[in-house]
């Protein structure tokens, strides 16, 4: 019986030590609030260098379109420049060259390139 014994002793000591290991796991991070603190500085990096410039220029791009007058030149991204002729609220009738007129959604102005002086009416 000592044989049997010692063989059961074995394995049940085998079977604790795995046991044991998982029942006080070592956190090499420090736990939660440690991964927190060490992810923190990642999001300001994204936000200043990524998210904060993408919402200015969104910001002077709308202050731009909004701004456009009649007489403007503008540039569209699809490399037209024009002057403009009538402004209404999403489209603008631009002039590329003579007798040649075509309509343009605003969004799809890239640059002013110069202010024309306030003209009276949209006409």
């Amino acid at each position: 019986m000592s044989a049997r014994f010692l063989t059961l002793a074995l394995i049940s000591a085998a079977m604790a030590l795995p046991a044991a290991a998982q029942a006080a796991p070592a956190s090499p991070g420090g736990g939660l609030m440690m991964q927190l603190v060490m992810f923190l500085p990642l999001i300001l990096i994204f936000y200043f260098l990524l998210i904060r410039p993408q919402q200015q220029r969104a910001k002077k791009h709308t202050a731009m379109v909004t701004g456009i007058k009649r007489g403007d030149t503008i540039v569209t991204t699809g490399g037209l420049i024009g002057k403009v002729n009538k402004v209404s609220d999403t489209e603008l009738s631009v002039d590329l060259a003579e007798n040649v007129r075509v309509r343009v959604i605003k969004s799809m102005v890239i640059e002013v390139r110069n202010k024309a002086e306030p003209v009276p009416a949209n006409d």
